[in-house]
């Protein structure tokens, strides 16, 4: 670690301040909106309107306009990204608090009184607590609202608004991780209710690269469609666009230049090379053609402009000189990133607007610009964002690329099209999947019905891959060790058993575990564990005197990841599955392994589920619609691991007998 020896200062300069007049078809209120809406009716009856909350500077907006779509009402709680917004599109633009509930009846009025039949949005999905994961879980069972809860999380009020507006499609879009959750606790109760209202639901994590842009930038895109068609995604796109094909046009500028004319300054533009260049600069003509704007970014440190000279696209800030860093390596090993040119860019985030470390441009000794951060959004060279240099990075960072919406919208523009079908239900298949569990007497996966945690544990580590006849003859004597005490003290006979399936040699792992498992009060550590809630407790099923224990703190002695006493996670998320806590509100985790994924890909159709980068995004996606967010879904969960184990199994599958053949794709085609 070294420590700074200087002390660099760096000039301060401000601005310049963009100021944004609105769009020439504002409108002021809702009065305004509705004679506005008619007029443009009147010209085109055809048109289809739609609508952009939490909207930000217009990324959505903007590719859905690109696609056919009018945008007509949009909201955020940026009043910088407002301005932005009302500059560049007609219709309202409002600076409205979704969280308050009456700005959210609001909304609903005004887009149902205009007919808006779109209505997209990029709501934030914070993480629950399991107490209001509970309270939310119980509301969506008995299809209550909370329309005058003002502490309810935002994407709640996005579903309000579609409750009350009933738009014919919905599009949210989000960060994956609400897809990459344990539980997916939100993603499945969005889909639940959506479903519940009528619509039919389609998931999927996009990767931006895949459709034009020269970014890594994965979002979470969830479409739902009243008409009930199954949702056709984009299609990947013929030629991937890196960062010197987006951005190599632009002349050299310094760090900290500013051009004369403040806001209103430009730099002189030689004109685009790439196809993606010539696609930013469409529809700038005359004079402007050999302009460009907000290319300015933020002056450079005498020691940053030294660092900068010695690295290259891989280098980390840890092997900079010693001389050249300011920060502590052991902390800020990858402080600096300069951009790879024949790459693709690393995500463009809001933090840019806070410093740039993360965006050195790949040619020249400072961060990227505004312009050239907005070209990395896929934002074309006209677009221009209201407020100083920090909220015009804040509003790209925070952005839907406008050609990922504009793909999306031809997408959906197509489908609103077709005629209206029976939407497919997550809760339907969740109930027959549960129901047909339920009933079934002989297991291929026996303890699926186990009565403890413990039990299943046993069973995962002694019978796992076993022949199902084999671990189906096995089972009822395994089954008697049902705590990790009871192992312990039967450890010559639970041997013995073992030896019958060849199976012996794990035991002494086993015991090992169960000697863990007693002298920390019943906790259980998976390898993967790296806090209190990675871990996972089997409560009364394992502790002493039947007493319910909490997991103990990360890092406690014994809860090291490298521990041989340890529970391998696939194990541990089976067993919480198996056999809940004893207060109902544990975890029931998403689970994408055991065939689960193989049954999804035939019973959607879709080879994507399979493909090996995307298992735990539209793999465990998939395995989620087909469990679903009602109180079945834990049946519905384990009857698909029993579904995969018996019927749906590698070869050829038994669709005559699957309970859910009607709707799979792959077994009505069969049957």
């Amino acid at each position: 670690m070294s420590t700074p020896t200087r002390n660099y200062g760096v000039k301060l300069v401000r601005g310049p301040f963009v100021r944004l007049e609105p769009h020439r078809e504002h409108c002021a209120n809702e009065g305004e909106l509705a004679h506005w809406v008619a007029s443009l009716r009147r010209e085109d009856p055809s048109l289809r309107l739609a609508a952009d909350l939490f909207s930000g500077a217009g990324g959505m907006s903007l590719g859905l306009e690109q696609a056919g779509f009018r945008v007509v009402f949009s909201a955020d709680h940026d009043p910088e990204a407002v301005e932005t917004h009302a500059h560049h599109f007609g219709g309202m633009a409002v600076d409205w608090d979704l969280a308050d509930a009456d700005a959210v009846e609001r909304v609903a009025a005004t887009l149902r009184a205009v007919g808006v039949e779109l209505l997209a949005g990029g709501p934030p999905c914070q993480p629950f607590s399991k107490a209001g994961r509970s309270g939310i879980r119980d509301r969506v069972r008995r299809g209550l609202r909370d329309p005058h809860d003002q502490r309810r999380d935002l994407w709640r009020s996005f579903l309000e608004v579609v409750r009350l507006a009933e738009p014919k499609a919905v599009v949210m879009e989000n960060v994956p991780d609400m897809a990459l959750d344990r539980e997916m606790f939100i993603f499945r109760s969005i889909v639940e209710e959506l479903e519940q209202l009528g619509y039919g639901v389609q998931g999927r994590v996009l990767d931006c690269r895949a459709y034009g842009i020269p970014q890594f930038r994965q979002r979470l895109i969830i479409v739902a469609l009243r008409n009930g068609q199954v949702f056709e995604w984009p299609a990947v796109a013929e030629q991937a666009v890196n960062v010197w094909n987006a951005i190599g046009d632009m002349p050299e500028v310094e760090g900290g230049w500013r051009p004369a004319g403040g806001a209103n300054g430009w730099t002189d533009y030689a004109g685009p090379v790439t196809a993606y260049q010539r696609l930013m600069r469409q529809g700038i003509l005359g004079a402007e053609s050999a302009r460009l704007y907000d290319h300015i970014t933020r002056p450079v440190r005498e020691d940053d402009a030294i660092a900068f000279e010695h690295m290259d696209h891989e280098t980390r800030y840890s092997q900079l000189p010693e001389s050249a860093q300011r920060y502590r390596t052991d902390i800020f090993d990858d402080k600096y990133k300069r951009l790879d040119e024949n790459h693709f860019s690393r995500t463009i985030t809001a933090h840019i607007a806070k410093d740039g470390y993360w965006y050195i441009h790949p040619r020249q000794g400072r961060t990227i610009t505004i312009r050239e951060a907005a070209r990395l959004q896929s934002f074309p060279d006209w677009f221009r964002f209201a407020g100083p240099p920090s909220a015009a990075f804040r509003q790209i960072g925070n952005a839907v690329p406008p050609l990922l919406a504009k793909q999306l919208g031809e997408c959906l523009a197509v489908q609103l099209g077709k005629p209206a079908v029976a939407p497919s239900s997550s809760r339907q298949t969740g109930e027959t999947l549960a129901l047909w569990f339920a009933g079934r007497e002989r297991l291929a996966v026996p303890w699926l019905k186990a009565q403890t945690a413990w039990q299943v544990v046993l069973a995962e580590m002694l019978l796992d891959r076993l022949p199902t006849l084999s671990a189906q003859l096995v089972w009822p004597s395994l089954s008697s060790w049902a705590t990790p005490e009871a192992a312990l003290a039967g450890a010559e006979d639970l041997r013995e058993v073992a030896s019958w399936v060849g199976r012996d040699d794990r035991v002494d792992r086993l015991l090992e575990i169960a000697a863990h498992v007693i002298s920390d009060g019943g906790a259980l550590a998976s390898p993967l564990a790296s806090s209190p809630a990675e871990g996972a407790s089997l409560g009364a099923d394992v502790g002493r005197d039947g007493a319910e224990e909490k997991a103990p703190a990360a890092g406690k002695s014994g809860h090291h990841a490298e521990t041989a006493a340890s529970v391998p996670r696939t194990v541990l998320d089976l067993a919480l599955l198996v056999v809940p806590s004893a207060s109902g509100d544990g975890e029931e985790p998403v689970i994408a392994g055991r065939g689960l994924l193989r049954v999804a890909r035939r019973f959607f159709g879709d080879e994507q589920v399979l493909d090996r980068q995307n298992r735990l995004t539209d793999g465990r996606i998939a395995v989620s619609r087909l469990i679903g967010g009602a109180d079945s879904a834990r049946g519905a969960h384990l009857g698909l691991i029993e579904l995969a184990a018996s019927l749906c199994t590698t070869g050829t599958p038994a669709c005559g007998e699957c309970p859910l053949r009607e709707s799979c794709e792959e077994g009505s085609a069969t049957t």
